[in-house]
Formats: structure tokens, sequence, C-alpha cells
């Protein structure tokens, strides 16, 4: 090391209670332990610098050092149709060819929860900021945005708060997505008291990129042999978002949320703009590649400069070096681990031969004016590669880190114990008198209702891609390549019942995958490939690791067990997602287990895609798929008898694969006319859903007979299970049944669409339901509204 000796820290000359009391005084979250395990890797003590650098680069956020062997024991991420899985910035999958020209859906997925629990609009802001920014550094057209929310009880004891953080990640998402021009193509959204304390703000960015055009996460080989520059493009650095991935590492405490806002990063939508959107960054990659520059590029997210060079040079095998006194900065004084860690938004990491630099520069400075566009913001070379595989970072002359690259981005490994927690849940007993007043408290249910609310915020429409908007059906539908003529569509789906992980974390990863494939399917799309965000509570306890455990295992054994279409045994692929954890209060009050899942869907042809609305008076309604005794975590349960349930749906494989199939070609065939999943409610929710659609102008109505529906349950059970399957309205009723029968799909023809706009429901020739849609409609739309008021 240099002469920088004040900022060093004499590991071996402190008590573990002085070295304790130092670190929490420092604000850096490494134990005793782990800073002298640092000095016996490094073989001396560390520079603070080198303390700060391990504090993020060996947090959950980004070592994922809980998690990442039973991440890699059970996920699937492999298949014919993965160009690119978990490892690089996003994941990649083949989507289509045209005209001899191969094209790749790009996907990332990530939390951002601690953030948006403090400050909402900016967490949930820089969370849409961070994804957009994975997708476009693999050199992508950033085409969509999703997200998965989770909040309190809006009628419990913390409500207003609850309200505050709801309104305010909504805003948040809207202000920058819709600035940016991104659309939003959906996500789910779920409220309980389990997040009192802990929201989840789960993000998905896609994109669309030109296979031989994809760029990595890495510098490029070609510098072991030829000098490559390092440039930081965009914001100036500031102290924002200092120790945010420590952050999102930790339990949230309350009294301690204003001295955290600090670590929360400051967004820029309108600079991102110029940077991405086929603008100043699509320019540079199109001059690198006329020029014939291998580069490579990385976004700034967690730990910034320090997270997003080092992770560049590891992954190239090669060093770095680094100026932080050439880093443009947006106030004098920064101490050095700020400038290298701070999360400062809307900034990139580029790796280019010095030779390209001149212009890269000019690119950015001159033809996008990025000094006119921010004040302080530019792009500037602030390092250069090294052949030693060190990486070195220099601050006011002095060398303040020297450590071995792959010691910094390798991160550390747990063994976790795991014991299971103690669950006591049991069927209630129950006896329903008025089924409509039931029916309609269920429907009430903001679990339930319509999210129009949410989404009348969001941009769908910007960029023209839109096929089926959200809330139109159970996943939205894109057309991203149709101004060069490609017919191919882009289905997407994201799901997780929280309520089934309390019950059973395994049936509730399971389940998240099984509704999200059945939801791409609804459309008319082929379940493609999965992502997944693993929220849960702190890993150092031992029942909360095994319900991380048991999550991970049933989304795995569902991707393994559901398969990817048309290629028997092959799991449909994991490409991307994150681990979340330690959301819980510093009360030790954790979040129920929340697997989060979302699911790519592909059709041949977007003109295909059908919708949930009622459609024409006369189509045959039919039930496809069995109704078992599951109403565990049932919002029927929870709403009608106060009560959770122990029979949590479970995913039979080969039952789910059948209907899924058939579903799928008898959409693509033309026999379907409406589709909707039968989950959240159950039967009869579905079919009220399909008749009061937010966006539908048809006053249709349906009568159902379920006499002989097979598997009879309590007429109860039979509306309100929900056990995964579909209600479908069909109009041609004979090829409809022979590609049921084709793929051993279970189906049964419960009624008809009327003209009428009147939900009936009878059984043994009495009535069961009797409700006009106005009722229903009313009901539906006035729930989520109210919870976030």
């Amino acid at each position: 090391m240099s002469n920088f000796t004040q900022r060093v820290l004499s590991v071996g000359d402190l008590s573990e209670d002085e070295l304790a009391s130092f670190l929490r005084k420092e604000g850096i979250n490494l134990t005793p332990e782990e800073v002298r395990r640092i000095a016996d890797i490094l073989g001396r003590s560390p520079s603070l610098v080198e303390l700060h650098i391990f504090n993020v680069e060996w947090s959950e956020h980004c070592s994922y050092k809980s998690s990442k062997k039973i991440l890699k024991e059970y996920l699937p991420t492999k298949a014919p149709n993965v160009i690119m899985g978990p490892g690089e910035d996003a994941g990649i999958v083949y989507l289509t060819t045209h005209k001899g020209e191969r094209y790749g859906l790009v996907i990332a997925h990530e939390s951002h929860n601690h953030p948006s629990q403090v400050l909402p609009v900016e967490g949930a802001a820089t969370g849409v900021g961070g994804i957009v920014r994975d997708v476009d550094c693999m050199g992508a057209e950033v085409i969509a945005v999703a997200d998965g929310l989770r909040f309190g009880n809006p009628q419990g004891k913390y409500r207003e708060r609850t309200k505050w953080i709801a309104g305010g990640v909504v805003q948040g998402i809207w202000e920058y997505a819709n600035a940016l021009g991104v659309p939003n193509i959906g996500g789910d959204l779920y409220f309980n008291e389990s997040f009192d304390d802990n929201c989840l703000v789960n993000v998905v960015a896609m994109g669309i990129v030109k296979e031989k055009n994809i760029l990595r996460s890495r510098v490029p080989e070609e510098a072991k042999h030829t000098p490559y520059d390092i440039i930081l493009v965009g914001k100036p650095t500031d102290a924002s978002g200092f120790g945010g991935a420590a952050f999102a590492s930790e339990i949230l405490d309350e009294e301690k949320e204003e001295e955290k806002k600090g670590a929360v990063q400051v967004h820029d939508p309108f600079l991102k703009n110029v940077l991405l959107m086929k603008k100043a960054n699509y320019q540079v990659w199109k001059e690198a590649e006329k020029r014939g520059y291998p580069i490579g590029m990385k976004d700034l997210g967690a730990a910034g400069i320090c997270g997003s060079s080092s992770e560049l040079g590891a992954a190239g095998n090669i060093g770095m070096e680094i100026y932080l006194d050439e880093v443009h900065v947006a106030m004098e004084g920064l101490l050095p681990e700020v400038i290298l860690c701070s999360e400062t938004q809307e900034r990139y990491v580029l790796a280019v031969p010095q030779e390209f630099t001149p212009e890269v520069l000019r690119i950015y400075n001159e033809i996008w004016e990025l000094p006119h566009i921010y004040e302080g913001a530019q792009a500037r070379v602030i390092g250069k590669t090294r052949q030693d595989k060190q990486y070195v970072v220099y601050y006011k002359g002095e060398i303040v880190c020297d450590i071995p690259i792959e010691k910094i981005t390798e991160g550390i490994e747990y063994a976790r114990a795991s014991s299971p927690p103690r669950r006591v849940f049991n069927e209630p007993a129950y006896k329903i008198e008025n089924l409509n007043q039931v029916f309609l408290k269920v429907l009430s249910s903001p679990n339930i209702a319509s999210r129009a609310h949410v989404f009348r915020y969001y941009d769908t429409e910007v960029q023209g891609k839109a096929v089926i908007r959200p809330g139109e059906a159970d996943a939205g539908v894109m057309a991203p390549l149709e101004e060069i003529g490609s017919p191919v569509g882009i289905a997407f789906s994201m799901d997780g019942n929280p309520f089934y992980g309390r019950i059973s974390p395994y049936w509730g990863g399971a389940n998240a995958v099984a509704e999200a494939m059945r939801n791409v399917a609804c459309v008319g799309a082929t379940p493609w490939c999965l992502t997944d965000c693993l929220n849960f509570g702190n890993p150092e306890k031992p029942e909360a690791f095994h319900d991380f455990v048991e999550g991970v295992k049933g989304v795995a054994d569902a991707a393994k067990n559901l398969w990817l279409m048309e290629h028997p045994g092959t799991p449909v692929p994991i490409v991307t997602g994150n681990v979340s954890f330690y959301n819980e209060s510093a009360a030790g009050k954790a979040i129920d287990p929340s697997p989060i899942v979302g699911c790519i869907g592909i059709l041949k042809d977007y003109s295909k895609a059908i919708t949930l609305t009622l459609k024409e008076a006369g189509n045959t309604i039919y039930l496809v798929g069995r109704r078992y005794d599951e109403m565990g975590g049932s919002e029927f349960y929870r709403l009608i008898l106060n009560e959770m349930g122990s029979n949590v749906p479970k995913i039979r494989w080969e039952e789910e694969r059948n209907n899924l199939y058939a579903i799928i070609e008898a959409i693509n065939k033309g026999t379907v006319k409406a589709c909707h999943d039968i989950s959240e409610g159950g039967l009869g929710v579905a079919l009220a859903e399909m008749m009061v659609n937010s966006r539908s102008k048809n006053k249709l109505g349906v009568e159902i007979d379920l006499e002989g529906v097979e598997n009879p349950l309590p007429i109860e059970k039979l509306l309100f299970s929900q056990s995964s399957g579909y209600i479908v309205e069909v109009h041609q009723e004979e090829n409809f049944e022979k590609i049921m029968e084709k793929h051993g799909a279970y189906f049964f023809r419960i009624g008809k669409v009327t003209n009428q706009p009147h939900l009936k429901i009878s059984q043994e020739g009495k009535n069961i339901i009797s409700l006009f849609i106005d009722e229903l409609l009313r009901i539906w739309q006035e729930s989520v509204p109210q919870a976030f008021r």
C-alpha cells in the first residue's frame, strides 16, 4: 500500500468489540470475522476504501452469499432457446428469425424493496431506472417494463403509511417510465399485513436485440493485446445511494429510516432518455460496429463505479486502474469511498480501445451534448485496463485500493442453517346462507378487484407496439418487430400469491410459476422463459432460510415439470432474477414468503392473441381443469371466515401440462374467443371478470349450470376453490373438444354467453348466484382506489 496510512484499519490491533464498534461508526455492515477474512486475503490490513468496497461487494445484494449455492443446485437455466442465461446484467432468449437475421429477447428482473419503503417515489423510480439500464447495456432496444407490487394492509393499523407508500411507488413508476418513453406491459398487486413494514417493488424490463449485436458486460478479449480506456458516462457523481447495496441487505428499522434515506438514489429519466432509447448509447454501439471495435458496457447500479468497473474487468479476466480525481462529481470534498461506491443514477461505464476513445467522448459530449442536458453530466476517461489482474484505485496521487480483482467479485458463501418453522393451519368449518352477498364481498377484495386505478397512470401505448394492454387479458401482448414486418408477438405475466407462501413456501413457488404460465397461455402464447425475484426474510434465521429453500424448490420443480412446449422433459428456463433477503422489521416481523415469477410467452402471429372479455351471445362456456378442495389462502376463507385454511392449491404436473398445451392449441386454431385463468377468487370470480373487464363495452352475461362437474364439492368450494384451471368462451365446440381430448385435458361444458347483463349460476335446478353486471362492475371498480386513498 501507499503511505495513505491514516485511512488503513489495523485489524490485528483491535479486539472483536473494538472492531465491531469501529465498523458501526463507519456505517459498514461487515462482521468482524469478515474483516479479518479480508485481511487474510490481502495479507495485510485493509484501507477504509477497501473495506467499503467489500462492504458492498460482499453484501447479500451483490454476492448472493446465502443463496448462490441453493440457486445453482435447483434452478434450471439452460434450454435450446437460451442465448444467455444468468450471469450478465440481463438474460437473453431466442425470439425469431426475420429475413435471415436472428433476434433475441432481453429480459431483466430486480427488486427495489427497501428503498421504496423509505422513499417510495424515489425508490420505485430508481428501480425502474436500474432495470432498463440492465437491458440497455446488453445492446438492446428497451421496449417494455412491468412491476410486481406488495403493500401492507390498507385498512390495518398502519393504513395511512401503507397508502402513502403505495401511492408513492405507483407515482415513481409512472413518472420514470412515462418520461423515458417505455410502455408498461403488466404486473400484479397484493395487499396484506405482512408487508406493513416491508413493501415489495419488483421490476422487470424487456428489450430486443439482433443476436450479432449483443454487448457483453465484460472487457473484451482484445484488451489483453491493445490498451483499453474506462469511460464513465452520465450524471456527475454525488453521495446519493452510498451504501445502497448494503442497505438492501439489512433489516429495516423504522427508527433509523430517516438516516437511510441517503442510501436511496435520485432519478432523472430525461437524461436517461438521451442516453438510451436508440440515442447516444446506440450511436456509440453503431460506430463501434462500423469501425470493428469490440467494446464492453455495464450500467452503474449496486456499488457504483467500483461494482461496475471491477465486474467488467473480472468477467474479462483483466485488471483495472481507476483514477478518482478524473471522475466528474457534483460537489467538492467527497471521500474516495463515496466517489467509488455511491450509486448515483443515470450512469454507465464503458471499456473501449484507446484509439476509439476520442470518438466516444465526442458522441456523448458534443453530438448529444450531455453537459447541456444536465449540469455536470458528461463522458470522461476515469481509468484503463491493466494486465496483472489487480484492481487499483488512485485518489489525490495515492493508491487507496490494491486488490486482486477476482477477490472483489467472487464474493463469499455461507452455508446457512435450515429448519422448518412450526406452521399450524386448519380447514375451517362454515355455514353460508347468502351466496350473493358473499360473492360480492370476495369480488371487492383489493387482491381481486380491478387494477385500473394503478395502470391508468402508466403509458401503455408509447412506442406503438401494444397489442393487448394491462387489464384486457391475463397477460400483456406486444408486437416488438411489427415495424420490420415480423408477425411475432410476446406476452408477459407476473405472479406470486403471498398467502400460498404463508401456508407452504414450496407450493407458493410452484403456483407462481404455474399461474404465470397459465396467464400467457390465456392469450394464446407459448411459455418461453421465466424470471424470478425471491423475496424472503432474514436468511440468518434457520426458519426463514428453510422457507427460502422450499420456495426455490417449488419454483424449480414447476419449471422442470411443466416443460418447454414441444421439448418434452426440457424445463422452461429461468434466465434472470434476483434474491431479496432481510424483508423483515426490526421487531422480527417478516413478510410472507414471496417468490414473484415472470413468464414470457411467444406468439408466432400476434394477431391470434385473444383477451378475456366475453365476445358474443350464444357462444359456449367451458370449464377446463378439475376443481379440488383447495381453498387454503383463498380470498373466500380470509374475507368471509377470517381464516387462512390449510389446503393450498397443488400443481399436478401432468394435468397442468395437458390443460396448458390444450388451451394454447385451441386458441391458435381459432376455436376460442375469450379465455381467463382460474386463480384468486375461483371459478365464480373468473366468470364475473370476463363480464366486467374494465375496457369492455359489451353488456353480455352468462348462464352457468354446475350440475355434473367432476369432483363434486360443496357449492362454496366449487365456486371459490383456487385450484388451477380456465374459463373459456368457445364458438367451435366440436373442434375445441377434439383438441382437449387430444391433449388429455379435463373439460366440461358449463353454460352459455347471453345478451342479458346478468351473472346466473345454478346447480341441480337451484339458483346459486344471480347478480347484474352494473352491481358487479361497481364493486369491482371501487376497491383498489379506496386502498390508495
